[in-house]
């Protein structure tokens, strides 16, 4: 459920390929390999890391309760607010990766935060699917990497970090422009900050972290606004109500529990909030007809 980088480091050490260039911790984390030297298959889970690779080889990416094919080169951001897991459905299986924290890039960027970058940010474009001259492009700037890595050049980690910008530049490049983006009505903010806000919560980590706001109420203190402001505004720009929006993540979220860890359906009723299992089977039934039980043994 979730995995940090001493986590990583332990599950790819079976390969006896591998080896750790990582940075010193005084800089912020980075280390880059190849994908041939990874498993081919990773587990459902949190990361406590960023990660960008190219992709070249077929899978499948699982995010919350979807997935993606990925059947061409691709170049992936990964988040650590989302949860994901990789199944590799081709033989072949190559590229790079490299994964870092947020350190790292703040050791230059003290007030930025990656989450808040149009890359990282949540609902936003993570995959891009490249054609030839960008695979070569891409590939050869993590080549770079690979090298500077290996140098003992005493400032190649801001060179490894230009490298990173390089590369999130170029994904930025190819992103779709928004000529509509929104200076927003209060309406608007109010109604983003709340989305934004509901979704930070998530993925839960139990037992480390539980879901602490399952109301509107919760959500108009965290937005000092009052809850019937709240509730209009969020229904006239969304069509939905705020406990709407509040019951969907929570069932989507029930879902990908269910679906991709072996947690009993008592312990994802009290990490999600619920004071009792009870309560927690008769909200899942309301909203999907099925109990959570029946969606644990249909996955088994």
């Amino acid at each position: 459920m979730f995995e940090n980088i001493n986590d990583f480091y332990a599950r790819q050490q079976k390969d006896p390929s591998f080896q750790n260039k990582g940075i010193p911790p005084e800089y912020g984390h980075f280390n880059v390999f190849e994908r041939k030297y990874c498993t081919s298959n990773s587990g459902y889970s949190r990361r406590d890391f960023y990660k960008v690779s190219l992709i070249i080889g077929d899978g499948k990416l699982f995010y919350a309760d979807k997935w993606i094919l990925i059947d061409r080169p691709a170049l992936l951001f990964s988040n650590p607010l989302i949860p994901y897991a990789w199944e590799a459905v081709s033989e072949l299986q190559e590229g790079y990766y490299c994964l870092f924290t947020e350190d790292f890039i703040q050791s230059s960027e003290r007030n930025r935060s990656l989450a808040d970058s149009p890359l990282f940010r949540i609902g936003d474009n993570k995959i891009f699917f490249l054609d030839e001259k960008k695979i070569d492009e891409i590939a050869a700037i993590y080549r770079k990497m690979i090298e500077e890595i290996n140098s003992e050049y005493i400032h190649k980690y801001d060179i490894l970090r230009n490298y990173l910008h390089l590369i999130i530049h170029e994904a930025m490049k190819m992103q779709v422009p928004n000529n509509n983006a929104f200076q927003g009505s209060a309406s608007e903010r109010i109604s983003s900050l709340f989305m934004e806000l509901l979704e930070r919560q998530f993925p839960v980590d139990i037992p480390e972290h539980t879901l602490s706001m399952r109301s509107a109420n919760d959500f108009a203190r965290q937005l000092s606004v009052h809850v019937n402001h709240l509730n209009r505004t969020v229904k006239e720009i969304t069509g939905k109500t705020t406990s709407e929006h509040i019951s969907e993540r929570i069932i989507k979220e029930a879902y990908a529990l269910l679906n991709h860890t072996d947690m009993t359906v008592s312990e994802i009723a009290f990490g999600l909030g619920f004071e009792h299992p009870s309560y927690f089977n008769n909200f899942f039934k309301k909203n999907t007809g099925i109990s959570p039980g029946s969606v644990r043994n249909h996955t088994k």
